[in-house]
């Protein structure tokens, strides 16, 4: 594939070791942590997206292709591309699109990757359909696949649509991972923000007291 050849010769020149190091430690990517083994370049997010403006172009496939290569910077830039594409296309692409995503979920493992990515790709094909498969992901063994719940549903918060988002957070409330508090604590925050602030009180009332205390605050 042409286009992925390209890709990866540009990364390599971009690529920075010693920014690589800095971010290695900071996505945790020693052994027995969270991004353990996951490698990268050195390049920077603001620099993987003038790459995607240059090489949006390329097709669903190279994007796929791309999103199962062991550089960290790599699989951000075929999911940013995928995010682009997803808005910009029809049904019959946005849903290849979504299908694409979880059938890679297993490359789709760190939280910047997740982040950037879930709302975009599973929570706009899910708005306005059955969202069994957010409850599914949530009752995963793999993390990553439970925070693509959780991060999904900040889709419908943004449409003022804040019920799955509680719910999940009800089914992930046990989870013992630190990035899942966090990833709830964060929908809920946006929860009061943008849906309503009493909706969200009243989430918490009969909850704050067993829920993690990172999620809560």
């Amino acid at each position: 594939m042409a286009g992925i050849e390209t890709i990866r010769k540009e990364t390599k020149r971009l690529a920075d070791p010693e920014k690589a190091k800095i971010l290695q430690r900071f996505f945790k990517t020693g052994p027995g942590q969270y991004g353990e083994g996951d490698v990268f370049a050195g390049i920077t997010v603001p620099v993987i997206r003038k790459l995607v403006r240059k090489h949006q172009d390329i097709s669903p496939a190279e994007a796929s292709e791309l999103l199962r290569s062991p550089i960290h910077e790599e699989r951000l830039l075929a999911l940013l591309i995928l995010v682009e594409k997803a808005r910009s296309g029809d049904d019959a692409t946005r849903k290849h699109i979504y299908r694409l995503y979880l059938k890679n979920t297993r490359t789709i493992n760190n939280w910047d990757l997740v982040d950037l990515s879930a709302e975009h790709i599973v929570g706009a094909w899910l708005a306005d359909r059955d969202k069994k498969k957010l409850y599914a992901l949530a009752k995963s063994k793999s993390l990553w696949e439970r925070r693509i719940a959780v991060l999904a549903t900040f889709h419908d918060i943004k449409r003022g649509i804040p019920d799955h988002t509680l719910a999940l957070a009800d089914v992930l409330m046990g989870d013992r991972h630190d990035l899942i508090h966090k990833a709830v604590g964060w929908m809920l925050r946006e929860v009061g923000k943008r849906c309503s602030a009493d909706t969200l009180r009243e989430f918490l009332r009969t909850r704050y007291p067993f829920m993690p205390r990172t999620m809560l605050r």
